[in-house]
């Protein structure tokens, strides 16, 4: 690891002057992949602005409409709210799924997010229910958000502050694991949110995309039926030594089919 200065900032506005201040500076949220990649001297931010100590950045609410969860609320916290339970049981379900108990006790909504991995659980559920992201600039749609491979539309020194997700009719997360990481080799969001379905997958191609096909199939009929002859192309897809394009392709029908039916009862 390379030298770096820390500065745990005690607000927002004190994070963001901070972040103003150096350029080569990097937010820490849960620290669970930036510190990982710091070990490894794959990152070499010049210093660190801490979020930890910001307690307006934690928290989980719901209107009956939208379900708006902290930044810095931990991956854990969602699992067992029981808020997020009654709104979207799908997304503590998410959540439950992601790495092991030491990630989901320290990772955090706002670092998944922010830091876009290819395999990550949460961005599938941000696309899939068209959550709305917010920071201390700004709004941002979940499909602007996401760019491509750990690249989204956050400028620099913007943070993320809260996400707010819709609550919707019905939804569901389904993903085949890789059995050493627990990250996704292929994850499906299912969501039908009463003004259509969003199906986003994760762990595919090189960030969080839709699949317009099954949404349009599942829109004339929501079944597991309705997707399980849709043809999604491995073009563009990622392959490796978990798993080739042509895999990842009929993984992500085959998760959208469980989803479908998860989101059914």
């Amino acid at each position: 690891m390379y030298a770096f200065t820390y500065h745990k900032a005690a607000s927002v506005a004190d994070a963001a002057a901070a972040l103003a201040k150096n350029p080569d500076a990097k937010v820490l949220a849960g620290g669970q992949s930036l510190i990982a990649t710091m070990k490894l001297r794959l990152a070499a931010p010049a210093a660190l602005v801490d979020l930890g100590g910001i307690d307006e950045l934690r928290g989980i609410k719901s209107d009956g409409k939208n379900l708006v969860i902290g930044a810095m609320t931990r991956h854990g916290e969602v699992v067992f709210s029981a808020d997020v339970e009654k709104a979207i049981p799908a997304l503590a379900h998410l959540a439950g799924e992601i790495g092991d108990r030491m990630v989901r006790n320290m990772g955090t909504l706002g670092g998944a997010i922010a830091h876009s991995d290819p395999a990550a659980d949460y961005p599938a559920g941000v696309l899939g229910l068209a959550a709305t992201i917010v920071t201390n600039k700004r709004k941002i749609a979940a499909d602007d958000f996401f760019k491509g491979l750990y690249e989204t539309a956050l400028e620099p020194g913007e943070i993320i502050t809260s996400v707010s997700f819709p609550i919707p009719k019905r939804a569901a997360y389904m993903k085949f694991k890789q059995p050493a990481s627990r990250f996704a080799l292929v994850g499906v969001f299912v969501a039908d949110t009463g003004a259509g379905v969003r199906v986003a997958v994760t762990g595919a191609g090189p960030c969080a995309y839709r699949v317009p096909e099954m949404e349009t199939a599942l829109g004339a009929k929501f079944s597991p039926d309705s997707v399980a002859n849709v043809k999604v192309p491995a073009k563009g897809l990622n392959s490796d030594i978990h798993a080739s394009a042509e895999y990842r392709a009929h993984l992500v029908t085959v998760m959208a089919k469980r989803a479908v039916a998860a989101a059914l009862g």
